[in-house]
């Protein structure tokens, strides 16, 4: 990606295995927030790599045979939310912000033009938390970012989050000049169709070889190179 020092760079964060890891907490909350709302048990949970909650719940309801709902889906969220709310100290203490993140997150802060938000499967509300928990809340501009809310396919969460800096800031955000940090095979294949340039942090399940043949512009080992992060 090459950006004049004059115009507005918008970087969106990934969270879970990019910034930060729950070490099991979050599947926990999930299954009870699940339960709590059906009355079910989940028997077998969906594979949540790179994709919305708003897709899990429903693909989970289908596999219980559960009719689908918007007030369902509402309820979902609204317990989801309450259950890391609730757990906040069992994350802070099971998990952890991942090595570079911190840095990484205020390194870009000092540049000027650059625009820090979350482009994450997760709901609003529990990005925030997952955030808040490790201290890194402060470094993100809410309002710009796209959640799992808003769209069910990961790529096309990069338009939303384009648009709403865009309107925020007064400015045209593409491919050009928008960078996705992520650490998947479909963080690369979101970024790719959603329109965006892809830096890839082999921080997750994905390696660094993967990531290269998946596409991405950049592979980094980890976010403890600031300065490479920086000028990729």
């Amino acid at each position: 990606m090459v950006v004049r020092k004059d115009e507005r760079r918008l970087v969106l964060w990934d969270i879970d295995h990019t910034l930060i890891e729950t070490k099991g907490v979050g599947k926990r909350l999930y299954v009870a927030a699940f339960e709590a709302v059906t009355g079910r048990t989940m028997e077998h949970a969906i594979e949540p790599t790179g994709r919305t909650e708003t897709a899990i719940f429903a693909e989970t309801l289908e596999r219980r045979s559960i009719e689908a709902s918007d007030e369902l889906q509402r309820r979902y969220a609204a317990e989801l939310a309450r259950q890391y709310e609730q757990h906040a100290d069992e994350l802070r203490t099971r998990g952890r912000a991942l090595p570079g993140a911190e840095a990484a997150l205020a390194e870009l802060a000092q540049q000027p033009n650059v625009i820090q938000t979350v482009l994450t499967g997760n709901l609003r509300a529990v990005a925030h938390t997952k955030l808040r928990v490790f201290g890194l809340d402060g470094f993100i501009d809410w309002e710009a970012g796209a959640y799992g809310e808003d769209v069910s396919e990961r790529a096309k969460l990069v338009p939303v989050a384009q648009q709403r800096a865009g309107e925020k800031y007064g400015a045209s955000f593409e491919r050009d000049n928008t960078v996705i940090i992520g650490d998947t095979v479909q963080d690369v294949q979101a970024a790719h169709e959603g329109g965006a340039a892809i830096i890839a942090v082999a921080s997750g399940r994905d390696s660094v070889e993967d990531l290269g043949q998946a596409g991405a512009d950049v592979v980094l080992a980890d976010l403890t190179d600031t300065m490479r992060l920086w000028l990729s």
